[in-house]
């Protein structure tokens, strides 16, 4: 223990806060990069179909995942309270949202591009929009196996009161993939429509 612990008991950084605030930082700003490039490109493209023309909105989807912030924050609480059952309960809710709307996008996707024609070769629409949303999508993806392994833990009774801090570590990510789809979803379902 550190001379700051000391005086300040329960005011510290775990290293894996520390760490995941900084892989935090490090992709808001790839993603800020692609909402940039996105919103630069709005409107450039030369041929169709444009966002506007062939675009739905996702309301499903979006509920789904900005519900499972709520789920996973249920979900570390109620481990930091030793309620074990409670805990799998809602982690499995959390990633079944997530699931829901990574579904969500890929039907979305062959939609778009077996149906609509549009897509990542289209047009410079087409190229922003999917690389915008495949990247929020992979980040989702990652989520999806980091809390499927946590699940997969809790049911052969791996899971504990004293893993609360990691698990909330995972919720971080988890809020920070919420997040930016709010933002995502706003650029290209908001301002690309």
């Amino acid at each position: 223990m550190d001379l700051h612990e000391a005086s300040n008991p329960g005011h510290t950084l775990s290293r894996g806060r520390v760490a995941m605030w900084s892989l935090i930082v490090a992709e808001s700003a790839i993603f800020l990069i692609f909402v940039a490039a996105y919103i630069f490109y709005l409107g450039k493209s030369l041929t169709g179909p444009t966002p506007d023309q062939v675009l739905t909105v996702p309301v499903i989807s979006t509920i789904c995942l900005l519900s499972s912030s709520f789920t996973i924050h249920w979900a570390t609480h109620a481990l930091k309270q030793g309620a074990l059952g409670m805990f799998k309960l809602a982690w499995l809710i959390t990633l079944a949202l997530g699931a829901i709307f990574l579904a969500g996008t890929a039907r979305e996707w062959r939609d778009l591009i077996y149906v609509k024609g549009f897509t990542i070769g289209t047009n410079l629409a087409g190229t922003t929009y999917y690389s915008l949303v495949g990247l929020h999508a992979s980040h989702v993806g990652v989520g999806l196996v980091a809390l499927t392994t946590v699940m997969i833990a809790a049911a052969l009774g791996k899971v504990r009161q004293e893993h609360a801090e990691r698990c909330e570590v995972l919720a971080l990510y988890w809020h920070f993939v919420d997040v930016v789809w709010v933002v995502v979803f706003t650029v290209v379902y908001g301002l690309g429509r």
